[in-house]
Parts: structure tokens; C-alpha cells; sequence
């Protein structure tokens, strides 16, 4: 096994014994990161740290791999995370939106995450149902316990942390729905947004899902145009990002639409591959390089095979691809090549 030349433990004797420790176990994927793992454990008890540091990398570490691993099994199946207020009544409107999208997606064949608590995420776990949901709770001395609806469902995963458990949400998320709600549901949506805004977690469709009637949203939104927009704190095209209706039913096409044509991308060396459910046509492609020029640094958007780093994750060789030189910058403008892609796919 090759390790790494510049993140060893700093003693050849202990770098062998990782090594040792390794082959013992049969680790043989991905041999290279484990060998890391291991090294930052030993690092970090060699170092001037206190044990309440420790303990914290010790238990989020152990939150994540356990959360990675009830995940697994359904990491070929969208999901869509659904934030909203602990405190919203059973029976109230913004309750029942909430359940009504979340049986309307359920039955596009996607599942459903919420934060496993009472309020709109207890309406999103019914409107799902167990089999198609997922609890990811957070432990509070008041407010969150975990939804009956799960009760000892496997696919209920319980955090100390609010950071493991919102690097959960984002990881697994293949789109986001908010609905009204305090502290809480603001600071989610304001993250997946800020993540979105700097290309730290790839796109994904956020509705913003309001009651009918309600003015939540507006007033959000009325809010980021009067003080974010016009003094310059965002671009305009960052209020793309997210999508207001009152319609459950426009939230789930939404959504929906959003992977109408477009797949996934991912970065491959310096061009960043997007991958499609079916070709888009040869006009297309060209247009796309015309009208999205300022997002790329040289050359034209291509058709392109699977490229050899694809091939040897066996990472969706088998869909259609398009490829350019993306300049890591405008995740808005990307967004909107995305929903052109979406649109011009004749």
C-alpha cells in the first residue's frame, strides 16, 4: 500500500504498526484513508490537547460513521430533507402542507428526512410513512423527542451534535423543503443556502414551502431583498436559489423537475462533469456554451464518455455527460445552467 509522503504520525515504528494493524484487519478499499484515520488518532493523543477535545472528535466521528451506515443501503434513492418548526399543532395548515408534500413525493418514488422531533417533522414522517423515512433527532433536554412514527425504526439516528447531524442532512439530501419555523429552521435553511451560495456542498432545489395564504415566506424573502439584496450582502441571482409556493403539489414538480434531465456532477481534474438522465441535443450543448460563457474559464461545453477517475469509482458510467472548465465562481449562474439543461433538452 502506498501512504501518504506528508501526513504520517512523525515515527517510522508507529507508521508500520498503522500499517500492520491494517493488513491484520483485511482493510484492502481504500487502505490510503484508513491509514489517515489512524494517524489522526495517534496525533491527536500525542498532542497538547485536553480530553474534553478528544471526547468531542471521538463522539462525532462515531455519529458520523453510524449515520453513514444506516444510510448506505439507500444511497441510490433521492431523498429530501423537510425543516419546520418543532411547535406547529397537529391540524394546523403549515402542518398539514407539510404532510401533504411529503406523501406527494413519497409516491415519486423519494424518501424523506426530518429531524425525527414533534411539529412539521412529525407531519413530514406521516405523510411518508416509516418505510420511506428517515429520523435524524437531535438530543435536547426539551422539545425533541423522537417522533412515534419511527419508534424503533433502524433508520432513526440519534446525535449529540447539531454539526454531525447537519452534515447529515446536507450529505444525504438530494433536495431541501422548508416550512415556517423558529431558530432552528432559519439557521437550516440559511446554511444549505450559504453552502449552496459558495460551491461547498453541490446544488439541490430548495422550496420554501409556505401555508396557503401565509406570508412567512414573503416576508423572508421581502427581508433578504430590502437589506441583503440592496446593500449588496447578496447577488440577485442567489435568490434563485430557492423556490416560494404555498402548493405542495408545485413544490414536489419543483423539485421533481429539477432532475428532469440533469443527474448529478462531479469534479473531475480541472472540468466539471454534470451527468444526465438522457442526451440533450447537439443545439443545446451549444447554446449552453454561448449563454454560460461567463462561468467558463476556456473552451466549449462537450459531450464527453466517462472518464477513467469514473470508471474506477464505478460512478454512473453509464449515463450521458457534458464537461467544461468551470471557474468556481457564480454557484448561481451554475444553478442556472442547470435548469436550462432541464429546459432545452429537445
Amino acid at each position: 500500500m502506498t501512504i501518504s509522503n506528508r501526513y504520517r504520525t512523525g515515527r517510522a515504528d508507529l507508521d508500520a504498526a498503522i500499517l500492520d494493524l491494517i493488513a491484520a484487519a483485511g482493510l484492502t478499499e481504500d487502505a490510503d484513508l484508513l491509514f489517515e484515520l489512524l494517524v489522526t488518532a495517534v496525533r491527536l493523543g500525542r498532542e497538547d490537547v485536553t480530553r474534553g477535545d478528544r471526547k468531542l472528535v471521538n463522539a462525532a466521528l462515531k455519529e458520523i460513521r453510524y449515520a453513514l451506515g444506516v444510510f448506505a443501503p439507500y444511497r441510490d434513492v433521492r431523498k429530501c430533507s423537510v425543516f419546520g418548526s418543532a411547535r406547529t399543532p397537529v391540524g394546523h395548515p403549515a402542518y398539514v402542507t407539510a404532510h401533504e408534500f411529503s406523501v406527494a413525493l413519497t409516491a415519486r418514488e423519494w424518501m424523506i428526512i426530518t429531524g425525527a422531533g414533534p411539529g412539521i417533522m412529525t407531519a413530514g414522517l406521516e405523510g411518508a410513512g416509516a418505510e420511506k423515512s428517515f429520523g435524524v433527532n437531535i438530543q435536547l433536554p426539551f422539545e425533541q423527542k423522537a417522533s412515534p412514527v419511527l419508534g424503533d425504526d433502524p433508520k432513526l439516528v440519534n446525535f449529540r451534535y447539531f454539526f454531525t447531524r447537519k452534515l447529515t442532512f446536507v450529505k444525504e439530501s438530494h433536495a431541501i423543503c422548508v416550512a415556517p419555523g423558529g431558530f432552528g429552521t432559519l439557521d437550516e435553511a440559511f446554511e444549505a443556502l450559504t453552502l449552496m451560495q459558495t460551491g461547498k456542498s453541490f446544488l439541490v432545489p430548495l422550496v420554501l414551502l409556505d401555508e396557503p395564504g401565509g406570508n412567512y415566506w414573503e416576508h423572508w424573502a421581502r427581508f433578504v431583498r430590502e437589506e441583503l439584496l440592496a446593500d449588496g450582502y447578496v447577488s440577485p441571482a442567489d435568490l434563485d436559489f430557492v423556490h416560494i409556493t404555498h402548493d405542495p403539489l408545485d413544490a414536489v414538480e419543483h423539485i421533481c423537475g429539477f432532475y428532469r434531465t440533469y443527474h448529478s456532477m462531479r469534479w473531475v481534474g480541472s472540468r466539471l462533469v454534470i451527468r444526465l438522465q438522457h442526451d440533450i441535443s447537439d443545439a443545446a450543448i451549444a447554446r449552453l456554451t454561448r449563454e454560460f460563457g461567463d462561468i467558463t474559464t476556456s473552451g466549449a461545453v462537450e459531450r464527453v464518455q466517462a472518464t477513467d477517475s469514473e470508471r474506477a469509482d464505478d460512478d454512473l458510467v453509464d449515463l450521458p455527460r457534458i464537461a467544461f472548465r468551470y471557474n468556481r465562481h457564480g454557484y448561481a449562474r451554475l444553478r442556472a445552467m442547470i435548469d436550462a439543461i432541464n429546459t432545452w433538452d429537445a
